[in-house]
């Protein structure tokens, strides 16, 4: 009789730490479906609450409150790293079972690959555990969907299949999982099916290639919709097999999954470090990890995105709002968090900390993570961390939210709190090019994303100076930094997901990622409204759009504003915004002179370096405080100010 093992984070429940300081898992949609299809077969956890009794403790009543008396024996319950086999080996004896007759089910390939070395079957989701149990194959699958079928009726079959979706390139091709089972349930109903790889132990990206290409002469008579699909091929093997030279080298195999939305879906096995990979001439934010989701397809946000479209005030802004925004977004107080964020001054005021990195892999990562959320709670917010892990890495999201009763919807203002050095020059001890590690190495990151994350924090501010002077929001706000952002959205994607799950009502996302980053004197405000995904998200996007304008000339009228839209914005699908533009949401991304390709960036030439700093020649504080601004207007104008 086999025994099955679950991983808590992400693949059984959404993990957060509350204000008052429980715990609460909140369970990944059909999970509960799962568990109770099995039922007598013996259940138990492999997961990481994090170091001490407390945290066990608190991890122990989290579980039991999400999963009443679904995981019934103590003794099957094991606490601690899986970084190495010891926990496998303990799981497996304490199951009294062989190691091949028990199944660790983890969303983590790193995780997994580390309880197969201890003899373990695994699944990648729990909708796979029966699978894994039979010694049956889950592969990466393109679904086609032909003309007249809709990612609804996609959204029923999966749903009843051994199928989850993780990618929605097109109204006609989702990038899934399925195992034998699921790909003959899709072609029974009418849905197309390429079977690539099988997943085990490997993780799903989407990597862009932005070098032109041209079809052959060949096919200059073709039809549009050939000669496209020709340059797709094209792309995607020029991409693949790019990627698979620099990570040869490395040891690291990774596989074609076959063209994507301006590059190719890859498998890469779990310590391939597909993130640092740069193909030439690449436009930030190339790089999307993909993460399973069987509500993926359902899209919440697109009903609400029509809902609020209408709703997103023709009217400029009050001047009450205006006159508070500039009282409280000033460039002494946007630069005070940089400093702090970035290491130019002791992260807390009166300790001895100075951020070396905010990279995911660095150690300052949770400390920058705890001084944020101090001071958002300083500000009277409800503060929420919303933990994960990446690459064995336990870190988390920020979310801090001003909680209005009776609000039809919640308004957010959000950046990324991560920083990398990766396309610095580093030496080793005998002078040679070396790696970036981000470890040690310093990654500052004043204007990718510290410009951010200082804006949601002033505009944090801005709003508890107007509640503390008796104005009142009508509709709830949210200031949300995320984590692992440089890692391919990884962050937001574990948040939108969450959310989605927990059926949040979004008004709007006003994302802001590089702000501060200026050249020869220009400062141009981009605006990107554009949306990967088919569907009424751009168009309330787009509306969104309309409304930070407005508020952006209200505020900051020494701006020009760039405005994007449309599947063709070149950042589509790159910043964080994309998380929930993916899950249907209205939401726009802001940030300098930096994507459109019109003409030569005048952002930051440090972009993604050591030299990213606040005393860099391209770091201009007033004109982020500008930017900031505007965004702060614009959402408090849509949260009824």
């Amino acid at each position: 009789m086999s025994v099955l093992f679950f991983d808590i984070g992400a693949t059984l429940a959404d993990v957060t730490f509350e204000d008052d300081g429980s715990w609460s898992f909140r369970p990944r949609p059909r999970v509960i479906e799962v568990l109770d299809s099995f039922g007598s077969v013996r259940k138990g956890i492999i997961s990481n609450p994090g170091v001490g009794e407390g945290a066990r403790a608190r991890a122990e009543a989290a579980l039991d409150a999400a999963f009443e008396g679904r995981f019934p024996d103590a003794g099957l319950r094991h606490w601690g790293a899986k970084s190495s086999r010891g926990i496998f080996d303990d799981a497996v004896e304490s199951a009294g079972e062989a190691a091949d007759d028990c199944v660790f089910v983890g969303e983590d390939p790193e995780e997994r690959a580390v309880a197969r070395t201890a003899g373990l079957r695994t699944a990648a989701h729990p909708v796979f555990a029966r699978a894994a149990v039979e010694g049956r194959t889950v592969f990466w699958t393109r679904v086609g969907l032909p003309d007249g079928r809709g990612l609804a009726e996609l959204d029923s079959v999966a749903n009843t299949s051994e199928v989850v979706p993780v990618h929605v390139a097109s109204d006609r091709l989702v990038l899934a999982m399925a195992s034998g089972r699921g790909v003959s349930s899709l072609e029974q109903a009418g849905f197309t099916t390429d079977v690539r790889g099988p997943v085990d132990e490997t993780v799903a990206f989407l990597l862009r290639d932005d070098r032109p290409v041209a079809a052959p002469a060949a096919f200059a008579a073709a039809p549009g919709e050939d000669r496209a699909a020709v340059v797709a091929g094209m792309r995607a093997s020029a991409a693949f097999t790019f990627v698979a030279g620099e990570l040869a080298p490395l040891g690291a195999a990774v596989v074609s999954l076959g063209p994507a939305s301006g590059g190719v879906y890859l498998a890469a096995v779990a310590d391939a470090p597909v993130e640092g990979v740069h193909v030439p001439g690449a436009q930030p934010g190339h790089t999307e990890r993909l993460l399973p989701d069987p509500a993926l397809l359902s899209r919440p946000g697109e009903a609400q995105a029509a809902e609020f479209v209408a709703g997103f005030a023709p009217a400029m802004p009050s001047a009450q709002t205006v006159e508070a925004v500039r009282a409280a977004v000033t460039s002494t107080v946007i630069r005070s968090y940089v400093s702090r964020v970035s290491g130019a001054e002791p992260l807390v005021e009166g300790a001895p900390l100075k951020v070396r990195s905010r990279d995911a892999a660095s150690g300052d990562n949770p400390l920058v993570v705890d001084a944020l959320a101090r001071r958002l709670r300083e500000l009277g917010l409800t503060v929420r961390l919303g933990s994960f892990t990446w690459r064995g890495h336990r870190i988390a999201n920020v979310e801090a939210e001003h909680r209005v009763e009776g609000s039809d919807g919640t308004v957010l203002i959000t950046a990324h709190l991560d920083s990398t050095a990766e396309q610095g020059e580093f030496l080793d001890a005998d002078g040679l090019p070396r790696r970036y590690d981000p470890a040690v190495d310093p990654a500052p990151g004043a204007d990718d994303d510290g410009s951010g994350v200082a804006a949601v924090l002033a505009s944090a501010e801005c709003l508890a100076a107007i509640v503390a002077a008796g104005r009142t929001p009508t509709r709830t706000v949210r200031f949300v930094l995320f984590n692992a952002e440089e890692q391919g959205l990884v962050g937001s994607k574990v948040y939108a997901r969450a959310a989605a799950s927990a059926g949040d009502t979004i008004a709007g996302v006003l994302q802001m990622d590089m702000i501060a980053g200026r050249q020869n004197g220009v400062r141009t405000m981009e605006i990107h409204a554009g949306s990967a995904v088919p569907g009424p998200a751009g168009d309330a996007s787009d509306v969104l759009g309309d409304s930070l304008e407005r508020a952006t000339s209200a505020v900051s009228s020494g701006l020009a504003l760039d405005r994007l839209s449309g599947a063709d914005d070149p950042a589509a699908g790159r910043s964080d915004h994309a998380s929930f533009h993916e899950r249907g949401w209205a939401a726009v991304a802001v940030c300098e002179n930096f994507f459109d390709g019109s003409g030569p960036a005048t952002g930051t030439r440090q972009y993604h370096k050591p030299g990213d700093t606040l005393d860099d020649q391209d770091h201009d504080t007033e004109y982020a405080t500008d930017i900031a601004r505007g965004v702060t207007v614009a959402a408090l104008t849509l949260a009824g100010l």
